[in-house]
């Protein structure tokens, strides 16, 4: 038996990893309380069939040096490692600035390209990686996700009771949070509304999501055209967008629905083969040129919450980053695969 399948047969405790292999650390953040590890770890691999996720956990999920099953419940705080072998991961973004550090908060500005948690095909480069790297193991759990390609504001809980309060805040709709977005085409109007249920999965796309009016759930929009100008002599957009529900991917395919979609976005642009030929690292140069931008064009600039400290409001604001300002200004871009990985 070779070394590799001795391994998958047989794990090693902590620190003992096996040439070839590199573990990937988990902490289960307060808002999963009591979910089963299966479904904790579909909510963080997306990408990952079902199939391959119960192989991943039957080949051992290691928590200290005791195996996890599928069916093991899942708390605040829980660590655990996935073994799997060494690939070459993907260059992302290693700066990560800080807006604002309190003894309850960190607010971070995500650069464009950087996941936030480990995945299938990023376990170092990763902004939760950055963080315990830069501040210690549990210096800071995000409190909400953000698609790898968007950038902006994400808030991080410096305590258990702050990531509890903060998750919390999130799934009550007691945070406000505003995008700024790059579109295609110039809505008529100064304001436009979108309400479309969105559904999960696509015939195409798994991680995708729909509008769907039957088995969809209920997600609006409401947007404000900030600006419209042309580039090469075509039209575009700066939007202000306000989600009044949380739905994966929602504003990107509610633009999509209206008719507008944002521009560089692979899943939910002009054709929906580029996904799918984007992530086989096949993606056509007229694809490109067509997308305009390597990623899509959706920035999270402001967030407002009571703070989980002391109940007042606070508000954090970021502004549009460079690249999306060269497009909207008409100056020369980088087209092209920056980084042919996931578009989520």
């Amino acid at each position: 038996m070779s070394a590799r399948e001795q391994s998958e047969e047989t794990p090693t405790p902590f620190g003992e990893v096996p040439e070839g292999y590199v573990d990937i650390p988990f902490v289960v953040e307060p808002n999963y309380a009591g979910w089963r590890l299966d479904r904790y770890l579909a909510e963080k691999l997306r990408r990952l069939t079902r199939e391959r996720l119960h192989g991943i956990i039957q080949r051992g999920v290691l928590c200290e040096e005791r195996r996890l099953k599928s069916s093991t419940p899942v708390y605040p705080g829980l660590c655990f490692r996935i073994r799997r072998p060494v690939s070459a991961e993907p260059e992302t973004p290693t700066e990560l600035p800080v807006l604002f550090q309190d003894d309850w908060l960190l607010v971070l500005d995500k650069p464009a390209g950087l996941p936030i948690h480990p995945t299938a095909r990023y376990h170092k480069g990763t902004l939760v990686s950055l963080l315990r790297e830069r501040f210690g193991e549990a210096f800071a759990e995000p409190a909400h996700r953000l698609d790898r390609e968007t950038s902006g504001l994400v808030v991080c809980g410096r305590t258990t009771e702050s990531c509890r309060v903060l998750g919390r805040l999130f799934v009550s709709r007691d945070v406000d949070k505003e995008y700024l977005a790059v579109c295609e085409g110039h809505p008529p109007g100064d304001t436009f509304f979108v309400d479309a249920p969105i559904a999960e999965g696509t015939e195409l796309i798994r991680i995708a999501v729909r509008i769907d009016p039957v088995e969809g759930k209920e997600s609006r929009t409401r947007f404000q055209v900030l600006q419209r100008f042309s580039r090469d002599g075509e039209p575009f957009s700066l939007l202000r967008c306000y989600p009044e529900t949380g739905r994966q991917h929602q504003i990107r395919i509610h633009l999509r629905e209206a008719g507008f979609p944002l521009v560089g976005d692979k899943m939910y642009g002009p054709d929906p083969g580029y996904f799918d030929r984007f992530s086989k690292h096949c993606l056509e140069p007229e694809a490109w040129v067509r997308l305009r931008l390597p990623r899509h064009a959706l920035h999270a600039a402001r967030i407002s919450f009571p703070h989980p400290g002391t109940g007042e409001s606070v508000a954090f604001d970021s502004p549009l980053p460079a690249d999306l300002q060269d497009f909207i200004d008409g100056r020369p871009l980088i087209t092209g695969p920056a980084s042919e990985a996931d578009a989520g």
